[in-house]
């Protein structure tokens, strides 16, 4: 039972009716506690109020209890029928509360949403606080464990191990003393990682640049300013023009925009959100997020955070994923000084010879240099992303040619907020497989980047089918206007589609081991590997589509934007290489090493310097610096960020592996679903892909072939 806001694995649903008081006292049912009865069991988002959330949640929570304590009191011997499969079945009401409060508060966060987790947190720290250190009902899950270990089979002997080992590295056979230390250090991670969940969107929002003038906006398209226009508007009207600062380091008006100033002020607007140069600074909030887990570590008997969090990933060691990012470096370096050069020259041809290229002049002069030698912008291609054609004739379209899927959209199922879609997802055999919501348009109270999760995972054991949702942060085109979106923005509709059908075609007994839930450094590769169908002659062909006219991209137009995909590669390699070297050099300190807050900045550019990402003459920054890092302070990616590359090894490998069998072949899709896609986390994640591409190793140099920088040796 692992309980927090992005994966929840317990609950037993029940309808129970809630008193609520005004100037006259009614009484109503609370439709959190009640089943649904819609198409699923879908949230009835007509019927949810925000005042709902606080008794279902106490209710919820006291379930969650008693079913624990009944596990307990059993006075029968254990077994993996009373105690494994009651523990899995346990809890069922409170993962539907939680998953439908936490996926509100990640997407349209109000003030009332924001006080209920504030008080929320807590209480499900204590919880999940009882249930790892009930000395008990360890004892009964060992005692199953130790019997029945070894003659179980299958998904059943998985569920064993994963329940056994889940309490151990929660510390159930720590002594009493380091126990209760362990319990303090897991409310204070949740104090501060909901305070982290509260300044650090109120940075993000508060750093937008604002425009007086139009005339400083030169170089953007007439679509791009009116959406500054709206975007100005929305935010309170305190200029006439706003550049809305997104998650990332980078932004993208930087590649369009002609005032050299005013792309400083936005890439350093960007850089500085929570720095603590301006109203807001998290390195208090990160330096002792991070103190406390290498103490967390360390009790547990590890010498630091990223030992303890890495032996339950692929990787297995900090040593696996320190070789496997510097081999990386190595090949990167090379080409990053020679890209930066080449467009440092280029620009000099307009700026003279004593222009230094700068990041925030980094994303303009490629950008300008690729119009030149490829002859393609965004805003030439945008008109052919229309985000509808992408969805329904792009992503969709993939999923049927390749699984069989079609979709129907469902106007009948309640929503969130009007800017999603519902459509139900049927196989190949046309009976009904899973629910799924797009929510891809920008909103201020919607937190930044791109994810996917689910109302209800995929369970046999439950009866459960999968409802999952994607959720994007696109610009929206004002009304009766089409919504186009970049390159960029059209794989990572795919990507997060990618983790959509994990869920989605997920065919597994146990809710715990279901869809997603696999390691980190897994858990990445159908989604980085389901970006690849985007570019596929066929399905491009059929997406990228002028949104007046209907006609597809022209074929010299297509051609040169396909190969522009790969122009001056090393920006987005050498990026992710830094953040992920930021997030493993916090997470490999002893508690006595961590930095204070006043030095925390200094300790990464250190970092950086030490694996030979700090060089002056390449302006390449970390896509995410430590004071806004979300995957690895707000999110479940601490020590874990590089999984990134990783699984988009392991992705290239397998597309390498559809291609050689007909990247569109119906039968390479099966076998990729029957030997992965299907299977959660119910058997070994290196043989799956063993399985699947036949490779007994992944080939860590296909990535560079894949981002067109060519091996350099092994």
């Amino acid at each position: 039972m692992k309980i927090n806001k992005t994966l929840m694995t317990i609950g037993i649903a029940s309808a129970m009716t809630m008193q609520f008081t005004g100037c006259q006292e009614a009484q109503r049912e609370n439709p959190l506690l009640a089943e649904s009865t819609l198409p699923f069991g879908a949230p009835d988002f007509s019927k949810i109020d925000s005042t709902d959330y606080m008794p279902a949640f106490e209710v919820a929570i006291q379930q969650t209890r008693d079913e624990i304590a009944k596990i307990v009191d059993n006075p029968d011997s254990a077994t993996f029928e009373n105690t494994i499969l009651a523990y899995e079945e346990s809890g069922r009401l409170l993962d539907r509360v939680s998953r439908v409060f936490f996926a509100l508060v990640e997407a349209d966060k109000t003030p009332a949403l924001a006080e209920i987790e504030k008080k929320v947190q807590p209480m499900l720290t204590d919880l999940e606080n009882e249930i790892s250190f009930n000395k008990p009902l360890f004892e009964r899950i060992k005692k199953v464990y130790d019997a029945q270990y070894e003659s179980l089979q299958g998904e059943d002997k998985k569920l064993l191990e994963e329940t056994y080992k889940e309490f151990v590295r929660k510390g159930a056979l720590l002594p009493d003393d380091k126990m209760a230390r362990m319990k303090e250090i897991n409310l204070r991670i949740s104090e501060l990682q909901t305070k982290w969940g509260e300044v650090l969107p109120d940075a993000t929002n508060d750093a937008v640049v604002w425009v007086d003038k139009k005339e400083d906006l030169a170089g953007m398209s007439e679509a791009d300013i009116a959406q500054c226009a709206k975007d100005a508007e929305s935010r309170g009207g305190k200029a006439p023009y706003a550049i809305v600062i997104v998650n990332t380091t980078q932004q993208a008006p930087l590649a369009s925009l002609d005032n050299r100033e005013l792309r400083k002020k936005v890439f350093e607007a960007s850089v500085h959100r929570a720095d603590g140069t301006g109203k807001y600074n998290t390195f208090p909030l990160v330096c002792e997020i991070a103190k406390l887990r290498a103490e967390k570590a360390e009790i547990m008997g590890y010498a630091n955070y990223a030992a303890y969090s890495l032996e339950n990933t692929m990787a297995k060691t900090s040593a696996n994923v320190r070789a496997f990012l510097m081999n990386l470096i190595k090949a990167y370096v090379p080409k990053a000084d020679a890209e930066t050069k080449a467009i440092e020259d280029f620009a000099r041809k307009t700026q003279g010879p004593e222009f230094l290229l700068q990041a925030y002049d980094y994303f303009y002069y490629s950008a300008k240099m690729k119009k030149e030698l490829l002859n393609v912008s965004d805003d030439e291609v945008k008109p052919y992303f229309n985000v509808d054609s992408v969805l329904l004739n792009g992503v969709f379209y993939a999923a049927n040619r390749v699984y069989g899927l079609t979709f129907k959209q469902r106007d009948d199922i309640p929503l969130y907020h009007p800017d999603m879609k519902a459509f139900e997802v049927f196989d190949k055999d046309g009976k009904s497989k899973a629910l799924f919501y797009c929510d891809y348009f920008r909103r201020p109270t919607k937190r930044g980047g791109a994810w996917m999760d689910g109302f209800q995972k995929q369970s046999r054991q439950r009866g459960t089918m999968p409802i999952i949702f994607n959720v994007c942060n696109n610009a929206k085109a004002p009304e009766s206007k089409p919504s186009l979106i970049t390159w960029d923005e059209v794989t990572t509709m795919f990507h997060e589609f990618g983790h959509a059908l994990h869920g989605i075609l997920s065919d597994c007994q146990y809710n715990r081991l279901s869809g997603t839930s696999v390691a980190r450094d897994f858990v990445e590769m159908p989604s980085q590997f389901n970006e690849s169908f985007a570019a596929i002659p066929e399905i491009f062909d059929h997406y990228a589509r002028h949104y007046e006219t209907g006609e597809p991209m022209p074929a010299d137009l297509k051609e040169r934007m396909l190969k522009s995909i790969n122009f001056q590669p090393c920006y987005a390699l050498g990026e992710n290489l830094a953040a992920t070297c930021v997030d493993l050099a916090w997470h490999m300190l002893a508690s006595k090493d961590i930095p204070t807050a006043d030095k925390a900045m200094e300790f990464e550019t250190e970092s950086l310097r030490k694996v030979g990402l700090l060089n002056p003459f390449i302006p390449i920054p970390p896509r995410y610096h430590t004071s806004y890092f979300n995957h690895v302070w707000g999110g479940g990616y601490a020590a874990g960020y590089y999984s990134y590359l990783w699984t988009e090894v392991l992705a290239v490998n397998i597309a390498d592996t559809f291609a050689k069998r007909g990247a569109l072949e119906p039968a390479t899709g099966q076998d990729f679903r029957d030997k992965i896609l299907s299977r959660g986390n119910t058997g070994d994640l290196m043989q799956m892909f063993t399985d699947f591409t036949g490779m007994q190793q992944p080939d860590a140099f296909a990535l560079l072939r894949a981002r067109g920088l060519e091996q350099t040796g092994k």
